[in-house]
Formats: C-alpha cells, sequence, structure tokens
C-alpha cells in the first residue's frame, strides 16, 4: 500500500520524560504519522563503558510510548548526529587519543563504536516493524556529505547496523550539496533544507532513479548563538514550503516539530568564521515552543495535514497553565576560591593538560564545565596564550580579576606585585563544535602552553570543576556559606529557596543582572545563562519542581544580582527573519 510519512522531529533527550507523552499527542494533533529521534552517544556513554539508558534516556520507553500513541518512528542513531549538540553527540574521550580522526574507519573510532552499538542495538532491534514494534526506517549516520573523509566509512556504519540485526529500510540525509558524496549502496537518500529551490527534488532523482522521495530535515526555524539574534522563520512561508513538497508527492518530515532544551552543558557551536556556541534554549521556532506550547505553525500545518489527509484529525490537547512564582531571593553565597580547598582535589602536573586528558572519571577525563589552572608566578608582565585557550578563560592574579582570554583576545598585562603569586586561569568549555570538518580539533581547556614574558608557564595544579550531581549535593554542606553582601564579584555560588504551595507548573527564570553562569534547581543542571543574549529566560519544567521548598544554586562568574524572577512568558531575545 501506498504510505506518505509526515514526520516531525522531537528529542527525548531535550525533554523532561514527564512531557514525552504531551509532545506525542500533539504530534496526532497536527496530522503527523511518525515520530523521528536522535541517540545521543555522549549521553547513553558518559564515561567509556558504563551506559545509561534509565530515566530520562530510557529509549525503549520512549519508542514503545510512541507506538501506544500511533506513532511510527524513524531512529538516526549516528553514532555521529550533529543537532546543535556538543560534538555532534560524539562522546569526548574519544578525543584522548591524540591521533583520533572522528568519523572515519580509524581503529579506534570503530572500535569505540562497535562497542556502543553492541549495546544500543539490543534495546532497537526488538522494536523495528518487522519485529511488531514502531520503528519503520534507520538512518546511516548523518549528513555524511557534508564531512565525506572516508569513502569507507559510510559503508562501515551500514554494515554495523546489518550485523547487529537491523533490517528496516535504511536512509540517509544529506543538504543539497552534500547529497551525491553521503549515499551508500542499499539506503535510501533523503534530503534537508528550508527553502524549496526549484528542481532540489528532481536533483534528488538524479542521484537515486525511480525511488520514493523523502525530505528528512524541513527545517521549520533555526538555532541562535550566544550574542546574536533570536531567529524566527515565517509561518506562511513554511507552510507554503510543506504544501508545495507534499504536491510533489513527496514525504517529509519538520525538523524540529518540538526543539525543546539544551539542558546542562549540552549545547554545541559553530565555527564558520569565528567560534559561536548555541544557546540553552533549542525553541528553534519549531511548531511547538521550547516548553511544549502551540504557535500559529501548528495550527496552519494542522489545517494543511488536515486537507491532505482528508479526515478530521485528534483534538490539541489542552495547554498547561505556566506559573510566575515571582522574585526569588538568593540569600547566602561561597566563593569558589574557599570552595576549592575542602572539595577538589589538584592534579599536578609540569605542562597544561586538556580536559579530556585529565585523569578522572575512570580515565574517560573531563567532559563538560569548568578546568580551573594555577600556576606559581613571580612578578607581572606579558601574558600570551598563544590561541591555546577553549573558549574563554577568566584570569585571576591570586583572587584579583585581571581580564579575559578567548579566541580574540590573546594577551594580558598582569600587574607587576611582591615575591610570589598564583596565577589562575578558570576555563570554560563553551561546547564542542557540531558541525563542519574542524571536529578532530574539539578539545577544551588549555591545549598548549601559555607564556609570561615568552616562558613557558610550568607546575601546574589543575582542578576540574565539571559541576556534577555530587559535587553540587556536597556543596550543599560545605561551611563558609554567608549571607551576600552589597557588592560581590565572582566566581561564586549562590543559594536561594523556592517554596511552591501547590502543584508545581513549568516557569521561566529571569536573569537580570546576572553576567554569566549556570543554574542549578534541586540538583538539576537548567543550562547556562549570559547577559550577551539573546536568550534571557531558562525554561524550568514543572516536574523537576516539588510541593514545598525547592533549592536553587547559580554558579555566578562575575558580577551576581540579588535575586531572580520565576515569570510565565519566556523571553529568547529580540527576533531577526531567517533570509
Amino acid at each position: 500500500m501506498p504510505f506518505r510519512i509526515f514526520g516531525g522531529s522531537v528529542h527525548y533527550f531535550r525533554v523532561p520524560r514527564e512531557y514525552w507523552e504531551d509532545r506525542m499527542l500533539k504530534m496526532k494533533a497536527c496530522g503527523l504519522n511518525t515520530l523521528t529521534t536522535y541517540v545521543p552517544w555522549n549521553l547513553h556513554e558518559r564515561d567509556r563503558g558504563k551506559f545509561d539508558f534509565s530515566r530520562n534516556l530510557d529509549l525503549r520507553a520512549f519508542l514503545s510510548l510512541a507506538a501506544q500513541n500511533g506513532l511510527w518512528v524513524i531512529l538516526r542513531p549516528g553514532p555521529y548526529i550533529c543537532s546543535e549538540w556538543d560534538l555532534g553527540g560524539l562522546p569526548s574521550w574519544l578525543l584522548q587519543d591524540p591521533e583520533m580522526q572522528l568519523r572515519t574507519t580509524y581503529k579506534g573510532f570503530t572500535e569505540a563504536v562497535d562497542a556502543y552499538f553492541d549495546h544500543l542495538m539490543p534495546i532497537v532491534v526488538p522494536l523495528q516493524y518487522k519485529k511488531g514494534g514502531p520503528i519503520i526506517a534507520v538512518q546511516v549516520e548523518n549528513e555524511y556529505g557534508s564531512y565525506a573523509k572516508d569513502p569507507n566509512y559510510m559503508a562501515y556504519v551500514k554494515t554495523a547496523l546489518l550485523n547487529r540485526g537491523i533490517v528496516e529500510m535504511l536512509m540517509t540525509s544529506d543538504n543539497k550539496n552534500g547529497l551525491s558524496y553521503g549515499l551508500v549502496e542499499g539506503a535510501l537518500a533523503t534530503v534537508n533544507f528550508q527553502k524549496l529551490e526549484p528542481g532540489l527534488l528532481k536533483h534528488l532523482d538524479s542521484v537515486q532513479r525511480d525511488q520514493p522521495k523523502m525530505v528528512m530535515e524541513y527545517w521549520t526555524g533555526w538555532f541562535d548563538n550566544w550574542g546574536g539574534p533570536h531567529y524566527v522563520f515565517d509561518a506562511d512561508e513554511m507552510v507554503n514550503t510543506v504544501a508545495s513538497v507534499l504536491k510533489l508527492g513527496a514525504s517529509i518530515n519538520l525538523y524540529m516539530f518540538h526543539g525543546g532544551t539544551n539542558f546542562g552543558f549540552m549545547n554545541g557551536a559553530l565555527e564558520a568564521d569565528e567560534y559561536k556556541s548555541d544557546v540553552t534554549s533549542y525553541d528553534y521556532d519549531a511548531v511547538l515552543t521550547e516548553a511544549g506550547d502551540y504557535t500559529s505553525k501548528f495550527f496552519k500545518l494542522r489545517q494543511l495535514f488536515s486537507m491532505v489527509i482528508g479526515q478530521p484529525l485528534p483534538l490539541p490537547p489542552v495547554i498547561e497553565s505556566k506559573a510566575s512564582y515571582g522574585a526569588i531571593l538568593l540569600h547566602q553565597y561561597i566563593s569558589l576560591w574557599d570552595v576549592i580547598p575542602p572539595l577538589l582535589q589538584p592534579i599536578k602536573s609540569e605542562f597544561p593538560i586538556n580536559m579530556e586528558n585529565l585523569h578522572l572519571n575512570d580515565s574517560s577525563g573531563q567532559s563538560y564545565g569548568y578546568v580551573l589552572y594555577e600556576v606559581v608566578i613571580f612578578g607581572g608582565g606579558h601574558l600570551h596564550s598563544r590561541n591555546h585557550v577553549r573558549d574563554r578563560a577568566q584570569v585571576f592574579v591570586n583572587t584579583m580579576y585581571v581580564g579575559e582570554l578567548d579566541y580574540n583576545t590573546v594577551e594580558l598585562s598582569l600587574p607587576e606585585g611582591q615575591g610570589f603569586r598564583q596565577l589562575r586561569l578558570l576555563v570554560e568549555n563553551r561546547g564542542r563544535v557540531n558541525y563542519g570538518l574542524a571536529l578532530n580539533e574539539q578539545r577544551k581547556g588549555l591545549i598548549g602552553d601559555v607564556f609570561l614574558n615568552n616562558t613557558p608557564l610550568r607546575n601546574f595544579k589543575i582542578y576540574s570543576l565539571e559541576l556534577k550531581a555530587a559535587f553540587m549535593k556536597s556543596l550543599q554542606h560545605v561551611s563558609g556559606w554567608s549571607a551576600v553582601p552589597d557588592y560581590f564579584v565572582g566566581p561564586a555560588f549562590f543559594r536561594g529557596r523556592l517554596w511552591i504551595e501547590h502543584q508545581p507548573q513549568d516557569t521561566f527564570l529571569k536573569l537580570q543582572g546576572w553576567e554569566k553562569g549556570v543554574v542549578f534547581v534541586n540538583g538539576q543542571n537548567l543550562g547556562r545563562y549570559w547577559k550577551i543574549g539573546p536568550q534571557e529566560t531558562l525554561y524550568l519544567p514543572g516536574p523537576w519542581l516539588r510541593k514545598g521548598s525547592n533549592e536553587i544554586v547559580i554558579f555566578e562568574e562575575r558580577t551576581a544580582g540579588r535575586i531572580i524572577q520565576s515569570v510565565d512568558i519566556p523571553y529568547l531575545g529580540r527576533t531577526q527573519y531567517v533570509d
């Protein structure tokens, strides 16, 4: 029977588990029949050899729920997923090998992929259509035509899937320019775009004759970078393009139907002319908002799909109301310098060591967060990074802030002083690039020597600040928390409480007066904020709150406010239409 895929992308790892079903019901109400999801290797195998498919990463539960709600599934297991996600979903411990060649048949890479697929595939194989499950297609890698460093690689990934029991239709997915380089025999080629250029689907035909046509990623909006605008894509233009694709008889998948959030430190980055990291929100100006609410795009698409399908669609679920809990006072703080001695053990090294190669986490290194490098200096002078800072370092002499080093600023003057002093570089990994040819160069922290008066610094004490759950828990019990003074400069941790009388609801935290940092609520890392914008509110899902007391901890790098606001409307920044 002829079957057309009307799909939408929703990523289980970007949406609280409690809301998975809500998003699926909204897909059905929009007229979609297929859910498409990536699988993020770097969450399922954070440390080498330790696999996690529990709680919000319970892929089996997510796919089974899709089936219960009458949705087919296109699974995109990578291993590389792009997706504006740190290193395109590849675990950072792969970069411990100085010779690593990601996304190739390099032995160190394929051995790691094989071990991961050995754990992943037994979960998804029983959920294929031929075995009574919802998975109707599986994508081989992702946009490999735009990377194309190894002509044998796509065949390797295809074989890795087939050998582990994948029997459904295989697909590849590429933009127009990468289309002919990303093919692999036995897989249906599909195309990704936002604007339907004349002849684009004919071009797909020229690459593969007499095959069904599919748009794997029809981009419903776009993602945002820190320091840029909040991108939006016109709803009418979007719906008209979808209508044109459907008129041509093609199948389509909306990327994204619902974007969700890059919680924690998981955002990716772009490196075109310069390095730009992605914001925490993955709202994407998609069909549903970051918090799962309807947009005009939803109702216009619902109208279109109901006409194409020719029968009434299920009613859209009622919207959950959002809460405005008002001002929350952050009444206590503790300086980072007071946290280090009781909680952190230094790694001692003659030379600087990048984050991934620090001897931590059962030799898997450090993946995310911050690293503090301390070294004793005598006198001041000219500090030069030789562009070895990834991605941004705050520089202190003892506890005095003297400036920042990043891609644009590579030198600073250090004030003269008496005797020996501590030079401290607090380096933030702002997110690894997830697309393009620079994936092998995504090591973070200090990736080489830093020079003072043309002499390389030696004999470091290195502290890992991953801000993981266990650290955040022990932080609560450390002595030294005190009342916040009238004026204070970070880096420091601040804490306060949000009291909720009734059943908690979704809300948004506004950090006006704060400069740059990370917010934790009841131990959950909501993600980064930064006053340069565009994003001004962080999404706080209701299921992560509890009735009664909720603990809020903020790690602020520089200038702290006294309060944060809980508001019921998000503000993602000044908008700019996608060209």
